[in-house]
């Protein structure tokens, strides 16, 4: 099944029908307010009858935020994620759902942490890291190693030059919608941060933590 584009992706998002929803890394991404878990259990529950109705297979959790529900699909021959137009429509259906049980969407609050690693070699080091995340060497997806279980962060290997340590290799790449990435980023900086380079923003944004240890806020606008 052929994966949408991230602008493909975003126009669906403004087309309307998805408000619930924001494009993070790889998935479609949304959060309902759950008033009690009885309500939480039937919602859920409907979720996973449309997704099985559908053939696909939804991330759902329901924890103290409410119910999170990322969509993505999983290339069966290459181990590629991405969104699928079937993605885009069980979205639709799933919001349907929560209007039905009387959620309330807040698609603000939706996040994805992926683990960032520079090197200039990661044919070397993917084996590696796959093999400790995920238990089998196996798992690396072109720049990326993805747990197919999802217990771990996916992680990213950036491209660099060559280099003698100490210099930092790691970083947190942390997506957010886009609504909420300046707030946060502002929030970042009033408790003792600093704005490391934005000319890439609003693709990402790097901050820097009172030490110098680099972060990137991301969102999934200005991407391709």
């Amino acid at each position: 099944m052929e994966m949408l584009s991230n602008r493909e992706v975003l126009r669906e998002i403004e087309a309307g029908g998805l408000g619930d929803w924001r494009k993070l890394a790889q998935p479609l991404a949304a959060r309902y307010r759950v008033g009690d878990r009885v309500t939480g259990a039937v919602f859920v529950a409907a979720v996973a009858k449309a997704a099985g109705d559908a053939g696909r297979e939804p991330e759902i959790r329901w924890g103290r935020g409410g119910v999170d529900v990322a969509l993505c699909t999983v290339d069966g021959t290459t181990g590629a994620r991405g969104v699928t137009a079937a993605d885009v429509e069980l979205a639709r259906t799933v919001s349907g759902l929560a209007e039905e049980h009387g959620l309330t969407a807040v698609p603000g609050e939706v996040a994805q942490v992926e683990l960032a690693l520079d090197t200039a070699d990661r044919p070397a080091l993917a084996p590696f890291w796959s093999a400790l995340l995920t238990g089998e060497p196996g798992h690396s997806v072109d720049d990326t190693v993805f747990d197919p279980t999802d217990r771990v962060p996916s992680m990213w290997f950036q491209p660099t030059d060559p280099h003698d340590t100490p210099r930092q290799r790691w970083h947190l790449d942390v997506w957010l919608a886009p609504e909420v990435a300046d707030a946060r980023i502002a929030a970042a900086v009033a408790a003792g941060g600093t704005v490391v380079d934005t000319s890439n923003a609003p693709s990402y944004t790097v901050l820097a933590d009172p030490d110098g240890n680099k972060v990137c806020v991301c969102t999934a606008l200005e991407r391709g």
